[in-house]
């Protein structure tokens, strides 16, 4: 008997060029246009035999990396495709916003977010803490109501009138934070805050809201989301130009309620270098 091993196999490459030639072409015009593409022109776009797209198909498919309609048959890239996607795309955009957030932290000695909308509700990618004992702890990860932070105001703002309105319709009535999360010092979050606090109550004055954000740069809450609880927020875009996330700084209002459009301002002018970096064209 030998003693010479078989070397490892070598991982099938060929195979795998063959799968992401599969995965280009759904992702192209023709593919978005018709919502998706069926195994006849796929076999024909990749040269191969409809059997061998068809099985292959059928691997990705069990992977989520691409659906098929159950009427047209065709094939369109997958959910677990678009989720890999975005966390790699998260994860590039927390990685920038460090030294961000670390200098809105060290100029107002508050907690500080970086948010993004994530279906219908706002989710906390990350923070960075301030040295207060009294500081936001454990937002990352949960998600929390559009329409009553200045965070979730920020990323709606270049939603039109008629999307605004639809918004708030659907969600008008959901859980002000839709995922678990600790209580903050003693305030008091939710459908505790009274009616009276409240800028936003309908679509009107939700769209009124909006404009005066895209005004001024930057949104404002005092205890509409929390009794004793005040923030800013401001929007940062990316290299296309498109509103990405929301950089936001929250605050006991006996320490930050004095200075909310000083705070404001500043968040602004750092949510701009932000998206500088970003390689955002000039807003």
């Amino acid at each position: 008997m030998s003693d010479i091993t078989s070397p490892p196999k070598r991982r099938n490459s060929a195979g795998l060029r063959r799968d992401l030639e599969l995965l280009e072409a759904l992702g192209t015009q023709e593919a978005i246009s018709s919502q998706g593409l069926g195994v006849v022109r796929l076999a024909e776009i990749s040269n191969r035999d409809k059997g061998q797209v068809s099985r292959t198909l059928s691997t990705l498919a069990d992977a989520g990396l691409v659906a098929r309609d159950p009427v047209s048959l065709a094939y369109r890239l997958g959910h677990q495709l678009y989720a890999l996607a975005a966390r790699t795309a998260e994860a590039q955009l927390v990685h920038v916003a460090m030294p961000f957030l670390r200098r809105v932290v060290s100029a107002t000695h508050e907690t500080t977010h970086l948010c993004v909308l994530r279906g219908d509700s706002v989710l906390t990618l990350t923070s960075e803490l301030s040295e207060h004992a009294f500081r936001g702890l454990g937002w990352e990860g949960v998600s929390t109501s559009i329409w009553r932070t200045s965070a979730g105001r920020v990323l709606v703002s270049t939603w039109s009138d008629e999307e605004l309105s639809q918004m708030l319709e659907a969600n008008g009535g959901d859980a002000i934070v839709s995922s678990p999360a600790p209580q903050i010092g003693t305030a008091t979050r939710g459908d505790s805050v009274p009616a009276s606090n409240l800028k936003v109550t309908d679509a009107e004055s939700l769209i009124r809201e909006i404009e005066l954000i895209r005004s001024r740069g930057y949104a404002t809450v005092d205890e509409e989301f929390e009794i004793g609880v005040v923030g800013v927020s401001a929007p940062v875009y990316d290299f296309r130009g498109n509103l990405v996330a929301a950089l936001n700084v929250s605050a006991p209002k006996a320490r930050l309620g004095g200075h909310l459009d000083e705070a404001g301002t500043f968040v602004a002018r750092v949510a701009r270098e932000f998206s500088a970096a970003l390689a955002s064209p000039s807003k």
